[in-house]
């Protein structure tokens, strides 16, 4: 049985767990020529170039079990991994960055909102912890640490999201949150419906 998900009752705790920064992106800041207006907000811009880096990807079409019917999103953290399953026995394989120490979870929740360039305000907490934070990053800002895609799992601050530091998938670096290539969460959220069910676990899966 998967341990439920925090609840939104421990709001410092999922407060912090939300926001998964990088730490590069944390010392960075303030960003050279930071404006609070991006220099191209709208959805149409290309992930490839302007988040440098951010077009890299290592999806793969995989086995998985048949138990799981098409069009469920399964997170191992212990694959690091999301898979999107197509078909029964069927899923796209993606890399993902995961939770390190107590920002560990795991549970079955839904795709509760999806958004397109989403901005990016610092938890206060993380504010105290750099004062260098800006107070909000706007959707569409090199530095944001979301990227361009959104997926916001049920009722509580967790997101499955890009990332401005394509460096740091498949390692140890988030504080709640499931980070993406860029160019991966695109194409996750065009797959993805609201009402999607997503379940995290540390369980591995055997895929070819």
């Amino acid at each position: 049985m998967f341990k439920k998900v925090m609840k939104i009752a421990a709001g410092a705790m999922l407060a912090v767990a939300a926001v998964s920064t990088s730490a590069q992106a944390l010392d960075n800041w303030p960003a050279r020529g930071f404006s609070s207006t991006p220099s191209n907000s709208n959805s149409g811009f290309s992930a490839n170039s302007f988040f440098g880096g951010g077009s890299g990807s290592g999806s793969q079409m995989v086995s998985f079990p048949k138990k799981y019917s098409a069009g469920q999103i399964i997170v191992s953290f212990a694959d690091r991994r999301l898979y999107y399953t197509t078909g029964r026995g069927r899923a796209i394989s993606y890399p993902i960055a995961i939770p390190k120490g107590e920002a560990r979870w795991s549970g079955v929740l839904n795709v509760s909102q999806k958004k397109v360039n989403p901005g990016w305000t610092p938890t206060a907490s993380m504010r105290r912890e750099n004062p260098k934070l800006p107070a909000h990053v706007p959707g569409g800002h090199p530095k944001n640490p979301l990227g361009v895609r959104a997926l916001y799992l049920g009722s509580t601050l967790y997101r499955i999201h890009g990332t401005d530091a394509p460096w740091l998938i498949g390692r140890e670096v988030s504080k709640g949150c499931i980070r993406m290539h860029n160019s991966d969460v695109i194409d996750l959220y065009n797959r993805t419906r609201v009402g999607t069910r997503v379940t995290v676990t540390w369980n591995r899966f055997s895929t070819l």
